[in-house]
């Protein structure tokens, strides 16, 4: 077979130059540009970490504000509750003062009409027995025929009332 004796002639040939041709890729390729892809890479994943530090750093301080602000908020908050319990109280007082007052004078003016009531039934409880007398009077005298005195009439009637 011929093919198998042009290979012992066309081996060397062939092994030269895929040496050559490996050697130049392994020069070009992997001395001249995997180590600058791998120094991208490398700068791109420096970077990345420094952008990550950065957003954590960026982060922790924005919790750190945010944590702060929410104590001067509560701090804020319990003094407005400590003001307007504050006010709330002394608005009480001074309705509590008010209503006293007020009370003072409705007490004086039950106190001055109960006074005024008491003297009205005692000056009508004198005219009803005035005028249950008179009543008896000429009832007696129209019925029996008798004629009474007037403070025999009143004594009967304050009788009859204090019984009856």
């Amino acid at each position: 077979m011929p093919q198998i004796a042009q290979l012992a002639e066309t081996y060397s040939s062939q092994i030269f130059w895929l040496l050559i041709f490996f050697g130049f890729t392994f020069f070009v390729i992997g001395r001249g540009m995997v180590p600058k892809v791998m120094a991208t890479v490398e700068a791109r994943d420096a970077q990345i970490s420094s952008d990550l530090a950065a957003a954590q750093a960026a982060r922790d301080e924005a919790d750190r504000q945010e944590e702060a602000w929410r104590l001067r908020e509560n701090a804020n908050r319990a003094d407005a509750q400590a003001v307007l319990a504050k006010a709330k109280a002394d608005a009480a007082a001074k309705t509590e003062q008010r209503l006293a007052k007020a009370q003072v004078k409705i007490d004086a003016r039950l106190t001055e009409a109960e006074t005024r009531i008491a003297a009205s039934r005692e000056t009508a409880m004198s005219e009803v027995e005035t005028v249950a007398a008179e009543a008896a009077q000429d009832i007696v005298q129209r019925l029996a025929g008798v004629k009474v005195a007037k403070p025999a009439a009143a004594k009967a009637v304050k009788e009859s009332m204090v019984n009856g």
